[in-house]
């Protein structure tokens, strides 16, 4: 990870995904990635999801989420979300084909100066004011080489 770069909640819940094997290594490898950059971003709104889903969905048992949390928190630049960031990600929905929650990981990571977003939910192979968004799991999805 050679720039700033933002992870979208989707990514961290791959690092965790045992019935998808080669989306799971995609994601540790990015991670790890960043973790030795130091490029690597996310936000509280992140942080928050993974533990809902993570317990949830994947039934990560709540010790183990909350010490992949801080230890994620201890690896990453985590930015936090204030009002006008609501404000921001409102007006990012209604000019946008975006939910309410893409536009808020979207914001954040233009507030934090990324210029990449990782993301397999919010609409790769796009570009806004400087921040591209890209699905690190294309290749994967395809069952091809990118």
């Amino acid at each position: 990870m050679k720039e700033r770069s933002f992870l979208d909640t989707s990514v961290l819940l791959a690092t965790d995904d045992t019935q998808a094997p080669e989306k799971q290594a995609l994601a540790l490898a990015l991670l790890q990635a960043g973790w030795a950059s130091g490029h690597a971003v996310i936000s509280t709104q992140v942080l928050r999801e993974y533990f809902s889903a993570s317990t949830q969905k994947l039934g990560i048992p709540i010790d183990l989420a909350q010490r992949k949390i801080e230890l994620m928190a201890s690896q990453m630049e985590v930015i936090s979300i204030d009002s006008e960031d609501i404000l921001q990600a409102i007006e990012l929905n209604k000019a946008q084909a975006f939910s309410f929650w893409e536009a808020l990981i979207i914001r954040m990571a233009q507030k934090s100066e990324c210029r990449v977003l990782y993301s397999d939910v919010i609409q790769a192979e796009r570009s806004l004011a400087g921040l591209q968004i890209i699905n690190p799991f294309q290749s994967a999805n395809n069952s091809k080489p990118s």
